[in-house]
This record gives C-alpha cells, structure tokens and sequence, in this order.
C-alpha cells in the first residue's frame, strides 16, 4: 500500500513543522538502534487475517505515500482547506490513466478505500472510511481540531494493482508543531496499555512487532476482528512522512498479543499507530521508534 504531499502557503510552517521533528530526547530501549537517535509520538491501526509480510513499495519504486500520483493515478482532493474544529466534508476523486475518476476499486481489509489523515507533526492521527457515489466521488465527514498542515492518504486497490495517494490540507490559524515523543515501550489510551516490543529493527532487514494489550493490568483475552483482523498498523517515516502499511502476522495464542512483520526503508524515526477493536470501540495507540543505519 502506498502515499503523497503538496501546497505553498504555510510554507513556512511546514519548515517549523520539519525543524520540531529533527529536535527530539534520546530514544529509549528496546525501541531504538545503537546508533541511538532522538524521538516523537503517535497512535493507531488496522489489518488482514492471514500472517503476511509488510506490504513494500514495488521493485523500481520509492517510497510510499510521497507523491499525489502514481502508475497514471492521481488523487484530486476537491479542496485544500479546512475549518478548525467544526465538522466539514473531505471529498476527493482517484483520477485513472484514461483521464476519468476511477469507479472499480477492490475489496481490501474489508473497505474499498482507506483514509489517513495526520498533521505534519504526526499528531491528530485519524483513520477515515469514505463513501463513493455513482460519479466515483469519494466523501467523509471530518472535524480536524487544531491548525496545521496535514497529509491525507488515499490507500486503495484498483484491478489488482494497490497504491496510497497522497495530498495536503491546510486547517488556517497559529499552532505549535509538537516534538516527536521519544521512543517508550508502552502507550496508554481509554483505560488500556498496549507495550510494543520489537527485534530486527533495522534499515532494509525484516522486523517483527509484538503489541501487549491489557487492561487493569490483565491481557485483554478477548480482542475483536478489526477490519477482518486482530489489529491495523500504519508507520510513518518522520521528516518526508512516507507511508508504511503492515499486515499483522499469526498472534501464536497468546493472550491479548497483536503481532506485526515489518520492513524499514531506511533508518530514522518512525511514527507507529496501531489500532484495535474491544467492547465495540476501536482504540488507537501510537509509539516510536529508531530504526538504526
């Protein structure tokens, strides 16, 4: 699955955005490499029932999520501004080779089109299910609640083929980027503690992720299908906010575990949000990690 970015204006916010992320605390074990290297935060996820490898770009492609197109597609968000916090429309087209939006798309993770939005800072993430009309018209509600410059991905399948679009959207008015969180074993959200732990964390090599779920301190034995599977996980790359998106592997029976394979393009800071679904809500949890040269 793959992504993309654009825009001028807040241009200089974008560059304030980029300068907060390089600056971060010392990341901490077992999430980082030797090499070290500094840290920020995120959250959420979803996912496949089958074990498989992440999904990479193809050979001869960078990258996902770095571009507005791709192999002939292009996303065409109808706007590029939004209000801050009040609810609005995102609506958007995939417009194919042939010049016409797009109407085929397939069945993956149980929808025909995901959309992730996050700010430039990897804060406010959100993962959003729009609806397309007979025109091939892709819409969703949204209410973004504080200022910036966000990325949109449109990640989506046509005729076999998987790609993740990419744009950008300004929400007007002053804001503070935030720093990156640095790299912590466990995150916390609406009475639950997901602790990430990671081995083979390494530029090119293949990582496996295991998620520890548990609340008031006991594994949450009862985890439920999420978008046909245990849970979702999309990384991010800080800096350029290339596009990751893994597929979770076989939990091995053990209580409350969610498990990832995953492969890192290149060493950095990454941005993890992983997401699952309990008592009929899905949560979202988000870590970072350095991946070393």
């Amino acid at each position: 699955m793959r992504t993309s970015l654009r825009l001028a204006s807040f241009a200089a916010a974008l560059g304030v955005a980029a300068g907060a992320a390089a600056i971060a605390g010392a990341s901490l074990d077992p999430l980082r490499g030797d090499d070290g290297g500094a840290g920020h935060a995120g959250a959420g996820a979803h996912g496949h029932g089958a074990p498989a490898a992440v999904a990479t770009a193809p050979e001869g492609h960078g990258p996902a999520g770095l571009s507005v197109a791709e192999d002939g597609y292009r996303l065409d968000l109808r706007t590029g501004t939004l209000p801050r916090g009040r609810a609005s429309e995102l609506a958007f087209r995939i417009i194919g080779p042939d010049g016409r939006a797009v109407r085929d798309f397939d069945v993956e993770h149980e929808r025909r089109m995901h959309l992730i939005v996050v700010r430039r800072d990897l804060s406010g993430f959100q993962h959003l299910h729009p609806r397309r009309d007979a025109a091939g018209r892709w819409s969703v509600p949204i209410t973004l609640p504080e200022a910036g410059v966000y990325r949109a991905y449109a990640d989506f399948s046509s005729g076999g083929r998987s790609l993740t679009l990419a744009g950008e959207l300004v929400v007007p008015g002053p804001f503070r980027p935030r720093a990156l969180p640095a790299a912590s074993a466990a995150d916390e959200t609406a009475g639950y503690r997901a602790e990430l732990s990671a081995e083979g964390l390494a530029a090119g090599g293949a990582a496996e992720l295991a998620y520890d779920v548990r609340r008031a301190g006991a594994p949450v034995a009862d985890l439920e299908p999420y978008l046909g599977a245990d849970g979702h996980l999309v990384a991010l790359r800080e800096g350029d906010l290339a596009f990751l998106h893994v597929h979770p592997e076989e939990s091995e029976g053990v209580a409350g575990r969610i498990r990832f394979g995953a492969s890192f393009p290149s060493p950095g800071r990454y941005r993890l949000f992983m997401q699952f679904r309990h008592d009929g809500r899905v949560q979202t949890v988000a870590h970072t990690v350095v991946v070393p040269r």
